[in-house]
């Protein structure tokens, strides 16, 4: 049976552009008839992994996401000697193990990139490695046995937190452990324009006092509701049965989701922001998001204390319509006003050292 954990964090960004559209400006989302602002869980799984919190925790068992396996086994075999006939068919082979090579248009020069990121796990990424040094000092190309360079199940935690998908080879996919919502905003919220101007520093001003420069950057700012769910039993089976590696990635993603922001337009904005209020759930039960505690935008001057409290009263609805949610839940709250939960059920509050500590136990 799947043990969950379900993470339900509420987050204040200050004026931001944290995770852009197409057209440069924060995302949206229509909800309950009201514009809201929207991180997308692309952007949020990108920020945590790579962040220096979640490689720190996890050091030896982080992959990378890539297309670049094939050019960087060129690269590599070019320095070690090999004439660039045979280094291109050696790397054409290895980078067709993770997927199809994109197509170079004509006078284009080959990079041997494939078409789609790969997430490859330390141990893939070595394996790569050795074949590389093999190849160049026997002055060959590889054979079919010394391609076999994917393992079914790596033992990097980020890709058995979030998955991946492997068109060319779908008997190496993984299977997602990790479940992440879009953040969005708990009340409506519009995107503001940012006009701003910048001043050559050796312009005198004596015949010229206007701008050097002149520009427009779409910016929002508001308290976001974030959804994540993790089913514990699929992350161990994804970590070969690694408990204690599954324990670790679970800490370092909760640790990285309360403590670290998208870097989009930081240098412009410094909206670094910790969670407000993070409540873990953990149980068999079947999930659900408490979004819809969001669907009648919060309006006021207290929004941080009535979203703790509208999103407290939708799980006790939960509760009360379909029985208990979970079995036992853990809230930390950086909110000055806030005082006790109004949770039902097994609950306990403190720090999010001890919420990390409560998700490693079986109370």
């Amino acid at each position: 049976m799947s043990h969950f954990i379900q993470l339900h964090l509420l987050t204040s960004y200050p004026p931001a552009n944290l995770n852009r559209d197409d057209l440069g400006r924060p995302k949206t989302a229509l909800m309950g008839g009201a514009k809201r602002l929207r991180v997308s869980s692309q952007s949020l799984k990108r920020t945590w992994r790579t962040s220096a919190l979640f490689e720190e925790a996890l050091a030896g068992h982080v992959g990378t996401r890539t297309k670049r396996l094939g050019s960087e086994a060129y690269k590599e075999l070019k320095e070690k000697g090999m004439d660039e006939k045979m280094a291109g068919a050696c790397a054409e082979k290895i980078a067709g193990v993770f997927g199809k090579l994109r197509k170079v248009e004509k006078g284009e020069a080959k990079e041997f990139e494939i078409e789609q990121l790969v997430h490859v796990g330390l141990e893939e990424r070595k394996a790569i490695s050795e074949l590389v040094e093999m190849l160049a000092e026997e002055k060959r190309e590889p054979n079919g046995d010394e391609l076999k360079l994917l393992r079914h199940k790596p033992a990097a935690a980020d890709v058995a937190l979030f998955g991946r998908m492997l068109a060319a080879v779908p008997e190496y996919n993984v299977d997602a452990a990790c479940q992440v919502a879009h953040a969005i905003t708990v009340h409506a919220a519009e995107v503001e324009d940012d006009y701003f101007t910048a001043v050559d520093d050796l312009n005198s001003g004596d015949k010229d006092r206007g701008a050097a420069h002149i520009g427009e950057s779409g910016y929002g700012a508001g308290l976001f509701y974030l959804y994540i769910c993790i089913d514990r039993q699929q992350l161990v089976e994804n970590l070969q049965g690694n408990s204690e590696l599954a324990d670790q990635a679970i800490a370092a993603l909760v640790e990285a989701a309360a403590k670290t922001s998208p870097k989009g337009k930081q240098n412009s904005f410094g909206s670094r922001a910790h969670a407000n209020y993070v409540l873990a759930e953990k149980g068999n039960q079947q999930p659900r998001s408490l979004s819809t505690a969001y669907l009648r935008p919060v309006t006021g001057q207290d929004q941080a204390l009535d979203a703790i409290k509208r999103i407290e009263e939708q799980a006790n609805a939960f509760d009360s319509a379909y029985d208990a949610g979970a079995d036992s839940r853990f809230v930390t709250s950086a909110e000055p006003a806030y005082k006790e939960p109004q949770l039902k059920g097994n609950v306990r509050k403190g720090s999010l050292t001890e919420l990390i500590a409560f998700l490693k136990t079986d109370q």
